[in-house]
């Protein structure tokens, strides 16, 4: 019998009667003789509304708490969906994180995984049953609940379909697989049937918000294919697998758009060994998501023996700006940087593709088209299969229609 590790977001068990839904698609699949790993996310909206209960208690909660209350939201799901199961006559056990053995560092609101040990799930399953895990969540050695951040669910799942060796992963969700950019913004976005591991987790990394980015790159890391797809109808999704030749072909796969951005600019920091660094370790420690990083030329600042400055721009989540602010001003105060510019309101939008490395040009097509269609840049950061531009969060959405259209996305794939 085939073991299958199926993963069902928010959205598709949004209420009692998606459940009931899932718990159908589930039963049918039982019925075929497959072997069932079924990782949860909590229903959606719920995730949201405890941060909101805890936020009105208490503007900065304790992290430890945030872990404790959050993933009571995917153990609600899982024992629901047990339950439904159970009435259909399919036997079935609820597990939480902890108890399917997902092992994680100390990192509360954002664990990383450190280890799986999942006997107590191949016992069920040897017995026939049908195993529900609490996705988004896990627990130190040393006891203590942790949450693996927005998306953890689709680590979860990724990563018991590598240690259980599942013959397939399926990541069910409210589209019916990975689009050429988002349709809500590009009504012409067109879905691809395969698409490569570097590509998918480049994307992912970029505002494509189908799969979180540390789960494809775990998937890349210990080979494990999965298909996304809908939990709303019967349709192949896409698969996401190792690169083949043929993709190649396409030059561009995607466009993608990340909104809620925010830039900061470091304006004469000392030019000297060891200075970026302390930074930026710093920032590191502080939990702050730095993305692109941009440096000036080094400067002199005026007369004789005066020492070189540089200006130094990167970007960081929106919501991470005020930790930022708070980490980087004893800095100013202590000499090291003169000044600091914080702006909101901008967008990375991202083209992404394995063909680039054989193909030139790529650049400048993307400028050319965006000039044209009046988007200003103000950061650019390249990699060998993507190119990422920051730009006004009030042009994102025309940037990614003038990007797709650019580069022909909205025809038949791999058409050029």
């Amino acid at each position: 019998m085939a073991l299958l590790v199926q993963k069902y977001g928010g959205t598709s068990v949004a209420n009692l009667e998606r459940i009931q839904k899932v718990a159908d698609r589930v039963a049918e699949s039982r019925r075929k003789g497959n072997r069932l790993v079924v990782v949860v996310s909590a229903m959606s909206g719920v995730t949201d509304g405890l941060l909101k209960m805890a936020r009105e208690l208490c503007k900065d909660p304790s992290e430890r708490e945030m872990d404790l209350l959050l993933a009571t939201g995917e153990q609600t799901t899982t024992a629901l969906l047990a339950i439904a199961l159970q009435s259909r006559g399919v036997e079935a056990v609820a597990m939480t994180g902890a108890q399917a053995g997902i092992v994680t560092d100390g990192t509360h609101t954002k664990a990383r995984i450190a280890n799986v040990t999942p006997q107590a799930v191949q016992s069920h399953l040897k017995a026939g049953r049908v195993v529900i895990v609490a996705g988004f969540q896990g627990q130190t050695m040393e006891g203590q609940i942790t949450t693996l951040g927005r998306g953890g669910s689709d680590l979860t799942a990724i990563a018991l379909a590598a240690v259980l060796k599942a013959e397939r992963c399926e990541i069910y969700t409210d589209v019916d697989g990975v689009y050429t950019a988002d349709p809500r913004t590009e009504p012409q976005a067109k879905k691809i049937g395969e698409i490569s591991y570097d590509e998918m987790l480049e994307l992912a990394s970029t505002g494509a918000k189908v799969m979180q980015a540390r789960s494809v790159e775990f998937a890349k890391k210990f080979g494990v294919v999965f298909e996304v797809r809908s939990s709303f109808n019967e349709l192949r999704g896409t698969m996401v697998k190792e690169e083949a030749k043929s993709m190649e072909r396409v030059v561009v796969r995607g466009v993608s758009l990340e909104k809620s951005q925010a830039k900061v600019t470091l304006v004469g920091v000392a030019d000297r060994p060891g200075v970026a660094a302390k930074l930026f370790t710093g920032i590191a420690k502080a939990g702050i998501n730095v993305d692109m990083i941009v440096q000036n030329v080094s400067l002199p600042t005026g007369g004789k023996g005066s020492k070189p400055q540089t200006d130094i721009t990167f970007t960081v989540p929106r919501e991470e700006l005020p930790k930022a602010r708070k980490f980087l001003e004893p800095f100013r105060r202590a000499g090291w940087v003169k000044q600091i510019v914080f702006q909101e309101g901008v967008a990375k939008l991202s083209v992404v593709g394995i063909g680039m490395r054989s193909h030139s040009g790529v650049a400048a097509q993307l400028f050319r088209a965006l000039a044209a269609a009046g988007v200003n840049i103000q950061m650019i950061s390249t990699s060998e299969i993507k190119i990422t531009v920051v730009v006004d969060e009030g042009m994102g959405a025309k940037a990614v229609r003038a990007a797709h259209r650019e580069f022909r996305l909205g025809g038949r794939e791999g058409k050029r």
